[in-house]
């Protein structure tokens, strides 16, 4: 899949994402798996809609464990200076890095580990620039508290991919299900949040890009529904009958650099 370096849209002074595409384009180009993340990732993923531009943002990469010293070396010959300190204490699940322009970097190996733990190997091969589109979504969807940001980028994925599409730019309904069928913290989270979407998008309809490719709202109740159906394991069935009366959820922190 080829992305425009800027996103589609006119270069700004302190857009990340042509420095970050760079060093993506320059990962896969030597056959390294280094790929974008979070909000970078959508801009990639949605390079046809108006990005998301906030001070000092900093640059979300997912690389896997064989390839983390291969990932570390890339970064530091393409300027990148490392924590050393942060990365020999924490580099088996994420690194840090500044770039030559000072932005943030931060490398999560394997998994993304936030209100739920999201494990980025079984689909990670998939595309060239970013983790699986359906990742990235998931990556979102797990946050129990979403803020404004979260709502754009979940809309945004929503809007510009297609749910079940075949290909690589689509939403991977079996990962999805697969996900969702075996957890029911998992399940819990997501489903909420995409029951929360049509309340959010009411309060703020300028969160729906324009020129839509498709209906946010349709595909998130397409993803309700793949929830529903999606077979559920034993241990999905014996958590979902303690349900909410336990904390289905982690409450992340941020790691000091």
């Amino acid at each position: 899949m080829d992305a425009p370096e800027n996103g589609g849209v006119a270069p700004h002074q302190d857009d990340p994402l042509p420095e970050a595409f760079t060093l993506a384009k320059g990962a896969a180009d030597a056959g390294i798996g280094l790929k974008l993340l979070g909000g970078l990732a959508v801009r990639v993923l949605c390079p046809q809609f108006p990005p998301r531009l906030r001070a000092g943002q900093d640059i979300d990469f997912a690389c896997l464990s064989k390839e983390r010293k291969k990932a570390a070396a890339y970064l530091e010959s393409s300027g990148c200076e490392p924590d050393r300190r942060f990365n020999n204490l924490n580099g088996d699940r994420q690194m840090y890095f500044t770039t030559p322009a000072g932005r943030p970097v931060d490398v999560m190996v394997d998994r993304l580990v936030m209100c739920h733990t999201l494990d980025l190997r079984p689909s990670f091969a998939r595309l060239p620039y970013t983790v699986d589109a359906v990742d990235v979504l998931l990556s979102k969807l797990q946050i129990v508290e979403l803020n404004e940001k979260d709502v754009h980028d979940i809309v945004h994925l929503l809007a510009g991919l297609p749910v079940g599409a075949a290909g690589p730019a689509g939403l991977d309904p079996q990962r999805y299900g697969s996900l969702l069928g075996s957890d029911w913290g998992w399940w819990r989270t997501v489903t909420g949040n995409l029951a929360k979407l049509p309340s959010l998008l009411a309060g703020k309809p300028g969160l729906v890009p324009p020129a839509a490719a498709f209906d946010p709202l349709a595909q998130a109740g397409r993803l309700l529904e793949l929830a529903q159906a999606t077979p559920k394991s034993v241990k999905w069935k014996l958590r979902s009958n303690v349900g909410e009366r336990l904390r289905w959820y982690e409450l992340p922190e941020e790691v000091a650099h």
